[in-house]
């Protein structure tokens, strides 16, 4: 199938399948006679690997290495439980912010329950004048 024709089989665009070849993600094809490049059913396999990889917010390096993992057939299950187990960590910690942020912005929605007339009687405004933000700690998540 040419690259059009994978694209649409795997659900993205061209340039997507364009820039996972460039990034070594994607193999390169075959090229026919016509000098078209050829895609096979692998290709396809890959694409919606790297793609369903994508979707569970994993990084570059992450699908790599399951990838890597993935075409070493003798691997077993164990690196690629290891992977997840890790990258479920950094979904964990990442939740962990999201939570303390989701806090401190209801906190500062309560200062002001009602429409005021003057923005200087807003108590978030004030909430936010008030704020003392902590030195962000340094994350050890995959999002860095």
């Amino acid at each position: 199938m040419r690259i059009g024709e994978l694209a649409s089989a795997a659900g993205t665009t061209v340039e997507t399948v364009r820039y996972y070849e460039k990034e070594g993600l994607l193999p390169a094809p075959d090229r026919g006679l016509n000098n078209y490049r050829s895609y096979g059913q692998p290709h396809l396999e890959r694409l919606r690997l790297i793609r369903n990889c994508r979707a569970l917010d994993m990084t570059q390096d992450e699908i790599r290495a399951i990838l890597s993992l993935a075409d070493n057939h003798q691997t077993g299950c164990g690196p690629i439980n290891e992977l997840f187990d890790e990258h479920i960590s950094h979904v964990d910690a990442r939740i962990a912010e999201l939570t303390q942020l989701k806090s401190q912005l209801s906190e500062l929605r309560q200062r002001c329950l009602s429409a005021r007339p003057d923005a200087e009687d807003c108590g978030i405004l004030h909430g936010l004048s008030e704020m003392q933000v902590e030195e962000r700690q340094e994350r050890h998540t995959h999002l860095g």
